[in-house]
């Protein structure tokens, strides 16, 4: 049996882990790490968060961590068998090893088992099935390890089994080979005729899960490949996508913006023809509206909003934010030259500071201009002086020249 000792899995290691360790060594029930945090370790990475399985029942958990004086924290999990116990300033997510008894492509029922296989053969990947022994030592029962090493993307046994536990598994899948696969077209025909037969049991999927997965979609790699593969499975009709995609422009786009680290919006965006695919999208998957209102500004400004020829090319989108009464346009507009591809120009909006309009009402009055309506008036007719000088004319100047108006 393979044992890891990598910095990464030494570093797990704190006060508070062991003493977690301790009391379940203690108890003789087993503690092992499960899932995410053993794919990334055996790739020498560093996992965010590390959840971990164990024999022991949510009760006996319970029992063991309050004798011990051990505050649990969040009984939300407790039904499907997690317990989050906080020690030492650090939250310790540990589950039950389970079975599920009954799915129903959505949720599952799930029974309590102390067998470690049958948890695994649950799990959705491979790669995802493994186990981890505070010792080092790999626990793989279906091979996990050795498609990681070949960079290999597989559902655990029987593909149409595992995808109709819970349809939400076919973007899982998608999320986990834009992020390991080496080659897009790497698949495993079966496995995408499985994804085919099972693409309407994501119309019963919960937007905001969709939505949660297709993002890390959209960020990771292959994703040109990964979307017009939706497609061709029938899958996009079922999470949002507009029927007819505009996937020349998502390939143009994509191999634009990966290095620009854009928001997933922005990416998705350039599939969009009209403003009514980002309403549809935001009516499927319950968007933001912040995300919302970035899909429909990037359709409407992204083909008459582009950088001016001559010595100032970032002038309109200058202009742009000027004349803008929102706040947050010129994150706006950085994502709009994101998507346009515009590296150079992106960088020098992101250093550019919008300059304060000089002069006030308060100005006005102190020349005798008198009524609100002429001060508006006044003010409006500077703000283009100023616009025109390329906002570089100051107070004195621009009150010199209210003179000569």
């Amino acid at each position: 049996a393979m044992k890891l000792q990598s910095p990464p899995f030494q570093a797990l290691f704190t006060p508070g882990l062991r003493s977690v360790a301790e009391l379940f060594e203690k108890k003789n029930y087993e503690l092992r790490i499960a899932g995410g945090a053993v794919r990334d370790l055996l790739s020498g990475m560093t996992p965010q968060d590390i959840d971990f399985a164990t024999t022991a029942t949510p009760a006996e958990m319970k029992e063991m961590f309050t004798s011990a004086g051990v505050r649990l924290i969040n009984n939300k999990g407790e039904k499907h068998g997690t317990i989050t116990a906080r020690l030492h300033e650090q939250n310790f997510e540990i589950t039950t090893l389970r079975i599920d008894v009954v799915t129903d492509g959505r949720h599952a029922e799930v029974e309590f088992t102390t067998d470690w296989e049958k948890d695994a053969e649950r799990r959705d990947l491979t790669v995802n099935s493994m186990f981890l022994g505070l010792d080092g030592t790999l626990y793989d029962f279906f091979n996990g390890y050795e498609d990681l090493k070949n960079k290999k993307i597989r559902f655990v046994g029987k593909a149409n089994e595992r995808i109709q536990e819970d349809y939400l598994r076919i973007l899982r899948y998608f999320r986990f080979y834009g992020r390991i696969a080496e080659n897009p077209g790497d698949h495993e025909p079966s496995t995408l005729q499985a994804i085919k037969e099972n693409a309407k049991g994501l119309a019963g999927i919960s937007g905001e899960r969709i939505w949660v997965e297709l993002k890390k979609i959209l960020l990771g790699n292959h994703v040109n490949h990964l979307v017009r593969l939706m497609y061709e499975l029938d899958i996009a009709q079922y999470i949002g996508l507009p029927l007819d995609g505009n996937l020349e422009e998502f390939d143009r786009v994509t191999k634009n913006i990966q290095s620009l680290c854009p928001k997933p919006m922005t990416v998705l965006t350039s599939l969009f023809k009209v403003k009514d695919d980002v309403t549809n999208l935001d009516l499927r998957l319950k968007i933001s509206k912040e995300e919302k209102n970035l899909g429909l500004f990037l359709v409407k400004h992204r083909q008459e909003l582009t950088k001016a020829g001559g010595p100032e090319p970032l002038r309109p989108y200058q202009d742009f934010i000027m004349d803008s009464r929102e706040a947050n346009t010129t994150s706006k507009i950085c994502e709009l030259l994101k998507y346009q591809g515009e590296e150079h120009l992106l960088r020098a909006m992101q250093q550019w500071t919008a300059p304060t309009f000089p002069v006030s009402g308060h100005d006005l009055r102190k020349m005798g201009v008198s009524s609100g309506k002429d001060i508006g008036a006044a003010l409006q007719q500077l703000r283009e002086e100023w616009k025109k000088s390329g906002y570089h004319m100051d107070k004195e100047e621009l009150l010199s020249c209210l003179k000569n108006l």
